[in-house]
């Protein structure tokens, strides 16, 4: 595990109700200066690429990307590692739907400083639909099969309950059907991304760290 990974599990465990004595000193010995607060792993897969991709080492640049499991927990977060807690300056990626947990607790009512940086990025729907709508149905269907998954992809789409959806609804869906594949597809989608496809929230955000 790397050192960041420690301090991301430290926070995990802080957030979680346990001490944050080890987060503390993690974060002062490896310099921490920004936490990406995003809703799940998949989410984190895909900034991770993203980075890589575009030659970013964000761990020696003192930015902590760490996956929430969940956008309600993230005011919890946030009193952690923003002001109240280790003065980090915080940025996320949240879908449409969560937007208003993310402006409670990282909107300019949230800070004890008004001017500091603290800004997140919406996805229109979620992350899986800006990347499907940034690279279209038939390069994700071309991933798919090169991932081995098309088979399955084809059993999922007869169900009676896609019936009627588009086919970009139905691969939203397809990806969060088997444990692990929205994480897999993550990566395997930004990857396959032209550099002037990457979708606006996902840009934005790597370009404001």
């Amino acid at each position: 595990m790397t050192d960041m990974g420690a301090f991301r599990e430290a926070v995990t465990a802080w957030a979680a109700g346990g001490s944050g004595d080890l987060a503390r000193e993690l974060a002062a010995r490896l310099s921490v200066r920004t936490a990406v607060l995003l809703e799940g792993p998949s989410d984190l897969a895909a900034v991770d690429a993203l980075a890589e991709r575009r030659g970013r080492d964000l761990e020696s640049e003192g930015v902590c990307v760490l996956a929430m499991n969940g956008a309600m927990s993230v005011g919890r977060f946030a009193r952690l590692l923003g002001p109240p807690g280790l003065g980090l300056r915080l940025t996320g990626l949240c879908d449409e739907a969560e937007r208003g947990y993310y402006a409670r607790a990282l909107g300019p009512a949230s800070r004890e400083d008004a001017g500091a940086r603290q800004e997140f990025f919406v996805c229109a729907a979620d992350l899986e639909d800006e990347l499907v709508r940034a690279l279209g149905v038939p390069r994700v269907e071309e991933l798919i099969r090169a991932e081995g998954d098309l088979r399955a992809l084809r059993t999922f789409v007869r169900q009676p309950a896609q019936q009627g959806r588009t086919a970009q609804r139905q691969l939203r869906r397809f990806f969060g059907t088997k444990k692990g594949r929205k994480i897999r597809y993550g990566r395997v989608l930004v990857e396959a991304l032209s550099p002037d496809r990457v979708p606006a929230p996902l840009d934005g955000l790597l370009t404001s760290l």
